[in-house]
């Protein structure tokens, strides 16, 4: 048996936190699995992995060499999709999750054009506000807003996120501008549920966070309906760039207290460890990647 196909029982076996589970994920026996990450033990004269009867974890030392191993391997896979993808289509079911307020407007339109550009893809987008479990619940790739903490999941960043406060000018004529963060407090504010700031809105002030309790006539958990509102002049909307970019360029929507804002955050394509990444998912991540840099402000 060669030291590859130990190094890659060895990693599907952390991946899948557990040696059954790695098991039927590489169609082989449970025994023939332990086996073999045993034998790669053997041969480096270390132990890579504490077992118990109920779980298994890393070793210092497996911690080190899992990092190490899986650079290797994605180097050799690499390698060979490079190759076999000279002659490979992206083809077949993609799976895909992405937040609900994206997919009001934006998103949609990049998942529309992308299907045109290749017909034999079969897109399954599921447009919800969690953060789904793209193994147990078998997604693809998820798009993202949001600060990833998972080690065992790769984020691409794709494009930059900025929020805006912003209003019309008939708004801002009836209830005055905020001049501070904290003005917001005594205006009426549309809330859009999406975001896990709802009634308390983040700002930076003098480097530090700031965080501002608001209200108002409307809460709901769709951003296209959050611009409908604040262009009905019923308040003040935080909301992402990309939504109302069309209406600050007419003049219809002015964006206020910009130098409050938080530092501008990131759309990432979030998929599981990179090794054998189908071409599907890489030709997706890479037109995403690619749609976003040609939207204006987005």
């Amino acid at each position: 048996m060669d030291s590859i196909t130990r190094m890659r029982c060895f990693l599907q076996v952390v991946d899948s936190n557990g040696f059954s589970a790695a098991a039927r994920e590489m169609g082989r026996s449970k025994a023939l699995v332990s086996k073999y990450v045993g034998e790669l033990e053997d041969e480096l004269g270390v132990r890579l992995l504490n077992r118990t009867t109920r779980q298994v974890s890393l070793t210092e030392v497996g911690e080190a060499y899992y990092k190490e191993a899986a650079e290797i391997l994605q180097r050799i896979d690499d390698l060979q999709t490079s190759v076999q993808s000279t002659h490979r289509e992206a083809r077949g079911r993609l799976r895909v999750s992405a937040p609900r307020s994206m997919g009001d407007d934006m998103l949609n339109r990049a998942m529309m054009q992308f299907l045109v550009e290749h017909p034999d893809i079969n897109l399954d987008l599921r447009l919800e506000d969690r953060f789904v479990d793209l193994v147990e619940e078998g997604f693809d790739v998820a798009v993202r807003v949001a600060q990833l903490e998972d080690s065992s999941l790769i984020a691409r960043k794709i494009a930059p996120f900025r929020t805006v406060v912003c209003a019309t000018p008939q708004t801002i004529e009836t209830f005055g501008a905020p001049k501070v963060p904290g003005d917001l407090s005594s205006l009426p504010c549309l809330i859009d549920t999406n975001y896990r700031f709802r009634q308390n809105w983040n700002f930076q002030q003098n480097g530090e966070r700031l965080s501002v309790s608001v209200k108002g006539p409307l809460e709901v958990n769709s951003a296209a309906a959050g611009r409908d509102a604040a262009l009905c002049h019923l308040g003040f909307l935080r909301t992402p760039l990309f939504f109302v970019v069309d209406d600050v360029k007419k003049g219809t929507l002015k964006i206020l207290l910009e130098d409050y804002e938080e530092p501008m955050r990131g759309i990432y394509a979030v998929y599981p460890h990179r090794r054998h990444l189908s071409t599907k998912v890489r030709v997706f991540v890479d037109f995403l990647a690619e749609w976003f840099a040609r939207q204006p402000n987005s």
